[in-house]
């Protein structure tokens, strides 16, 4: 019989027989030896071997005598090294094929055979000595991609054998100590995995086992190295101005990173807040606009690259804030002269350039007035254009360069006399007293208006 034959036979047998070695075997039937009785003997190709199976394929028995032929077997594990045991029986002489499946690759096992009568055993064979195939050699090679986002990818060439069904997947981190399985494709033409979700800047080692259709798991690959992306450097230097007006600046040293994207800006009310993104940038600086004089922010910048990597940002932290308003005023005198009102301050901060005095004036519960002197240099008001009978209420205010206007300083309230009292002392007023100081003599405006606007672009709305 030719192998290709025999090949076809036992592969048949295979489905065929394929229950004999699951089943509980007869036990074994004590008589004596006729040798009459004839011996199996095997075909010239009957013996074949895989990983977890053996086949056997034996010449047909002729002698209507034969019931059964016996199967003994030694496995590798076996206490007596000479010994076969009684393992199976095959219970129709017209078989010619026995499969044994419960064997392990990559081993030793010897078997023997004889026929069984209603009252006699035959000859028993000679033994044979059968080695199962060694499991699967893994892929032949196989080449790991370094240096990507949060990822590593494995590649590898696919393997020869048909038998493959799958391919295993298995990853060590630098710190474990046992391999885990992490994925396992279908088809044996798969050539490329892509793990994910990994750590940034971290080492991982992969290798891979090939599984065939019959659940053989292969011997392990040869074992590659990947190391993660590591994540972009921190910004350094970051820095926040405190002297804009209603702006803060915001700078902060270049970063290096060569595939670098842009900067992510964060900024917060509290330094241990919540922070919100506000710009995305290319530029290593900002101007944060503020509606606000004296609003303080606090401000984390972090550097993006091409596969959106974040640096870290939690450990630089910079404080601003918009240029606060003035100082305001400190009153120190007011009073009533006869036919005019004399008020002094002090100049309280050097980055005052101008004063703005508000008037408002009022005679009985209602028709309140008011009067908004701007652009006053000095930190003297005379106001000459007075009425009897009538309470006045005076506020003064700082102004720096940029137009910002301090809180007003403490209201101060004359009230005037009867009329008569300021006749008189107008009359026993001279020119030259008038001015001695300078006298800023106003038009009186209706409330939140004014018709002197030396600068007509104050904010005097806290007013």
């Amino acid at each position: 019989m030719k192998l290709s034959t025999v090949t076809t036979l036992c592969a048949a047998s295979l489905l065929l027989l394929s229950g004999c070695a699951e089943l509980t075997p007869k036990s074994e039937k004590k008589a004596v030896v006729d040798n009459t009785l004839p011996k199996i003997e095997l075909t010239r190709n009957g013996i074949i071997s895989d990983m977890k199976t053996v086949a056997f394929e034996w010449k047909r028995i002729q002698d209507p005598r034969v019931e059964e032929i016996y199967i003994y077997k030694r496995s590798p594990d076996a206490k007596d090294p000479k010994k076969l045991d009684y393992y199976d029986s095959v219970e129709n002489r017209y078989a010619t094929h026995y499969v044994d499946r419960n064997v392990e690759p990559g081993k030793l096992y010897s078997y023997a055979f004889r026929v069984v009568s209603e009252d006699a055993e035959g000859r028993q064979t000679r033994t044979f000595d059968v080695k199962t195939r060694p499991v699967l050699k893994s892929v032949a090679w196989i080449h790991s991609i370094a240096g990507l986002p949060r990822m590593a990818k494995i590649i590898w060439r696919p393997h020869v054998s048909e038998r493959v069904a799958s391919y295993i997947i298995q990853r060590r981190a630098i710190e474990d100590d046992e391999w885990s399985k992490v994925a396992e494709l279908d088809g044996r033409l798969n050539a490329e995995y892509i793990d994910e979700g990994l750590d940034d800047n971290h080492v991982y080692f992969y290798r891979i086992k090939v599984k065939t259709y019959d659940d053989i798991i292969s011997t392990p690959s040869d074992v590659v190295k990947v190391v993660t992306k590591p994540l972009p450097p921190s910004i350094e230097n970051i820095t926040a101005s405190k002297d804009v007006p209603k702006a803060i600046k915001i700078r902060w040293s270049a970063t290096p990173l060569k595939d670098f994207d842009h900067y992510n800006l964060y900024r917060s009310e509290d330094v241990d807040g919540s922070y919100e993104l506000i710009a995305k940038l290319h530029n290593n600086s900002f101007v944060d606009k503020v509606d606000e004089d004296g609003k303080v922010y606090f401000y984390k910048v972090s550097v993006i690259d091409k596969d959106g990597l974040e640096s870290p940002y939690d450990n630089t932290t910079a404080m601003g804030m918009s240029l606060p308003k003035p100082k305001a005023p400190t009153i120190l005198e007011a009073k009533f002269m006869g036919s005019r009102i004399e008020l002094k301050w002090s100049n309280t901060d050097p980055r005052t350039v101008s004063y703005v005095v508000v008037k408002k004036s009022q005679k009985g519960w209602f028709d309140e007035k008011r009067e908004d002197f701007k652009g006053i240099k000095r930190t003297r008001f005379i106001d000459s254009k007075i009425e009897p009978d009538t309470l006045y209420k005076y506020k003064v205010y700082s102004v720096d360069a940029n137009g910002i206007v301090s809180k007003p300083s403490t209201e101060i309230q004359i009230q005037t006399p009867e009329s008569n009292k300021i006749i008189k002392a107008q009359k026993e007023t001279s020119k030259a007293d008038v001015v001695v100081e300078q006298i800023v003599t106003p038009t009186t405006v209706e409330e939140e208006k004014s018709t002197v606007s030396p600068i007509d672009d104050l904010d005097l709305n806290e007013i």
